[in-house]
């Protein structure tokens, strides 16, 4: 899409289907929002997203159904109902048709293959002492200039070339200086969404007050208030899967916090350019009701 106003509204349809797939959503929601008609711009969709509107909904409802399965105690029906599925039996029927694995499967098979992942790490499965260090953090609102990326987070030179451009851009905009907080937010769970549809942001802070003229896929987002857990890992940025194992494989009996739905963030605290890639810090927050 060449267009940059063309582009805006679809990044803009795209952003709430994301905030809003839990609630009913009309064709009049969808063409107010993209200025086309539902039936063009669902092709469009089709084109850049490789599934319809529809299919989106309805994978990102079902998504977000296996993260309550894997990572919370609630009851399957409370579920259901929370990402806008009244009737559990056509709930447990799309769940199936999608993960090839019925809603209280899919729920003993995670909660088995956490404990296998304990056993590996050699964490004890009811551990008398916390295991995980981390800290409950309240972030202040800020803002960030992002680039989005789409794939694989196993990709690791696509993110690289995500991470160039964004940072190519901003120093054009004279945005960059010895202050410049560089963030990541990972948007899915690579364990239950499929690689393609796996999306990551390469972020920068910056001073709301600084003129930025974004363009094409370079956007800017603003991030409310948020509670979050705080973990720290310490080795290259490729290892950061062995401390987002530990985390989640311990998240019921350690961590013992609901998940909010927010991005995860990852802080970068120094450069790999002058660092030793075992001594690299990176702050993973995830975030928490």
């Amino acid at each position: 899409m060449k267009n940059e106003t063309q582009l805006a509204r679809y990044q803009k349809l795209v952003q709430f289907l994301e905030t809003r797939f839990k609630s009913p959503v009309s064709t009049d929601d969808i063409e107010d929002i993209a200025h086309y008609s539902y039936r063009n711009i669902n092709r469009i969709f089709l084109a850049l997203q490789h599934e319809t509107i529809g299919q989106f909904i309805k994978r990102k409802r079902l998504e977000k159904a296996a993260e309550y399965l894997k990572y919370s105690e609630h009851e399957i029906s409370d579920i259901a109902l929370e990402i806008g599925y009244s009737d559990v039996a056509a709930f447990s029927k799309a769940f199936k048709k999608h993960f090839r694995s019925s809603p209280s499967n899919f729920r003993r098979s995670a909660a088995l293959q956490l404990n296998i992942t304990k056993e590996l790490l050699h964490i004890p499965v009811a551990p008398t002492e916390p295991q995980l260090n981390f800290e409950v953090e309240t972030l202040p609102e800020f803002t960030i200039l992002y680039l989005p990326y789409q794939g694989s987070y196993e990709n690791i030179a696509a993110i690289e070339k995500t991470w160039n451009q964004l940072l190519t851009f901003a120093h054009r905009q004279q945005l960059l200086d010895e202050n410049s907080i560089p963030v990541a937010e990972i948007l899915d769970d690579d364990e239950i969404s499929d690689a393609i549809h796996c999306r990551y942001h390469a972020g920068l802070i910056i001073d709301p007050a600084q003129a930025v003229t974004t363009k094409g896929h370079f956007a800017l987002k603003v991030h409310r208030p948020q509670k979050y857990a705080k973990f720290v890992h310490k080795g290259s940025h490729e290892s950061c899967y062995e401390t987002y194992e530990r985390i989640y494989a311990c998240w019921l009996t350690e961590v013992a916090l609901e998940f909010a739905d927010a991005p995860i963030l990852e802080f970068y605290l120094n450069d790999e350019e002058d660092t030793p890639q075992e001594e690299l810090l990176t702050e993973i927050y995830i975030p928490v009701e």
